[in-house]
């Protein structure tokens, strides 16, 4: 059986069904999905530990609280990241994204 990772992006101006894509490789299926809100996120976190997948990394967008929730969601059942950065570069993170 294959094991299954995905990344979720989460932004506003998504469109959920057109914005994702799945790789398949011999032993691994690598998919990145969008969600707009947090509401979609706990959806789409159930919705992939329903499906079998193992390994969740979460866009810098969610941050630990709202991680910690959908951790807290799945019972811990799937490993789940979310991605960070080097505080010194908060300046550019934040000048790009505004």
């Amino acid at each position: 059986m294959k094991k299954k990772y995905a990344f979720l992006l989460m932004g506003p101006d998504f469109n959920t069904e057109q914005h994702q894509v799945c790789f398949e490789t011999g032993n691994l299926i690598s998919c990145l999905y969008t969600v707009r809100n947090p509401e979609e996120a706990k959806l789409k976190i159930t919705e992939l530990a329903n499906s079998g997948y193992g390994a969740v990394e979460l866009c810098g967008a969610f941050g630990q609280k709202l991680a910690d929730e959908l951790i807290s969601l799945t019972e811990g059942k799937i490993a789940i990241g979310y991605v960070v950065h080097n505080p010194d570069q908060d300046d550019l993170f934040a000048k790009f994204f505004s």
